[in-house]
C-alpha cells in the first residue's frame, strides 16, 4: 500500500493530502486552496506519524508527533500555470479556479518556519491582468462621478424650470415685477400668465336689485366686489338666484364677467389687490314674479 503523502501550507498551516503526481507537475510549486499563498509542496511536506519514543524519555506531548489537525484533499491544491522562474510567480488573490472548501483547524500556533512566502518575493510588476482590472476600475469610479456631477445639476435646472411653469401665476402675482419675464416666456411655450383664483378673498360688499321704472319687467341689480387679497385675482362668475314670497327658487342664471364687467376693463389683468369693482346688470324678468334675491360668487 502506498504511503499517503502530505504538505503543509507556511502561511495558513493548512494540511493537505498530495500525490507524486500532482506535485511532478509544476516541479512541486502549488497554490493553497484556502489562502492563496503559493509554495513548494515539495519541501512543504512534512509526516503525520508519531516519533517512536524511547523507553527512558520522559513522554510529553510535543514528542508525539504533529497536533491533530483537518486534513484537506489534495484537489484543494491547484499546480501553477507554466512560468520561466517560481520566483516570477505572484499569487492571485482572486483566483476563481480554486477549489476551496472551509479552512482547516488545528491547536497549535501558527509558525510561519523558514520557507518564504511567494507573496513577499514577487515582483509587483508582474501580474498585469490584476493591475490593469484595478485600473479599469478606478476609470469606471471616475466617470460616473463626472456622470453625477453633470447630472444633479442638470436635474435641479429641469426641476426648477418644471416648478415655474407650474407656479407661474402665482409667482407673477406675489411678485410683480416677474410678469414681463413670465409672460415673455410663455409667449415662447405657448402658456399664459393669469390672475389667481382665490374666491375665499373675495365678497360682495353691497348689492341691490330695483324694477326699472322706464321699461316694465326689467329689472337693475347693482354691487360691488371687492378684492381682499393684496395681490391680483381674477373676475369671478356672478349667479343670480331670483326667489318668490316663500324663498322658493324661481329662476337662476350664471353671469361671466364679460357680461357684467365694462368693456373698458382689463379682464387679464384681473381684480387689483385690495381693489374693487362695481357691477350692473339689466335682467328680463317680464315672465317671472319674484320677491327677492340671492347672489354667489364662484369659478367654474
Amino acid at each position: 500500500m502506498t504511503e499517503e503523502k502530505y504538505t503543509r501550507c507556511p502561511s495558513c498551516k493548512t494540511v493537505f493530502r498530495v500525490t507524486d503526481a500532482q506535485l511532478a507537475l509544476r516541479d512541486g510549486m502549488v497554490r493553497c486552496g484556502h489562502c492563496q499563498t503559493i509554495f513548494d509542496g515539495r519541501a512543504a511536506q512534512i509526516s503525520l506519524a508519531p516519533r517512536p519514543v524511547a523507553d527512558d524519555e520522559v513522554m510529553d506531548e510535543a514528542m508525539l508527533g504533529p497536533p491533530t489537525v483537518t486534513l484537506r484533499s489534495s484537489r484543494a491544491l491547484e499546480p501553477l500555470p507554466p512560468v520561466e522562474h517560481p520566483s516570477q510567480i505572484e499569487p492571485r488573490l482572486h483566483d476563481e479556479g480554486v477549489a476551496a472548501a472551509g479552512p482547516a483547524t488545528h491547536t497549535v500556533a501558527p509558525d510561519r518556519g523558514d520557507t518564504a512566502d511567494a507573496r513577499d518575493t514577487a515582483p509587483d510588476d508582474v501580474d498585469f491582468e490584476h493591475r490593469f482590472a484595478w485600473d479599469r476600475s478606478a476609470r469606471r469610479r471616475t466617470r460616473r462621478t463626472w456622470v453625477h456631477a453633470l447630472a444633479i445639476p442638470l436635474l435641479l435646472l429641469l426641476l426648477a424650470a418644471q416648478l415655474l411653469y407650474h407656479f407661474r401665476d402665482a409667482i407673477a402675482a406675489h411678485w410683480p415685477t416677474t410678469r414681463p419675464a413670465l409672460t415673455s416666456l410663455c409667449a415662447t411655450l405657448g402658456c399664459a400668465v393669469r390672475p389667481l383664483r382665490d374666491v375665499g378673498a373675495l365678497s360682495i360688499d353691497a348689492s341691490d336689485l330695483q324694477v326699472d321704472p322706464a321699461h316694465k319687467g326689467l329689472l337693475i341689480l347693482t354691487a360691488t366686489v371687492r378684492n381682499r387679497a393684496a395681490y391680483a385675482l381674477a373676475y369671478p362668475y356672478l349667479e343670480l338666484t331670483l326667489t318668490d314670497a316663500q324663498d322658493q327658487v324661481v329662476v337662476r342664471r350664471a353671469f361671466a364677467p364679460v357680461e357684467y364687467l365694462s368693456g373698458t376693463v382689463d379682464l387679464g389683468a384681473g381684480l387689483p389687490g385690495n381693489g374693487e369693482a362695481a357691477l350692473k346688470l339689466f335682467i328680463d324678468a317680464s315672465a317671472t314674479t319674484q320677491a327677492g334675491y340671492r347672489l354667489y360668487l364662484f369659478y367654474p
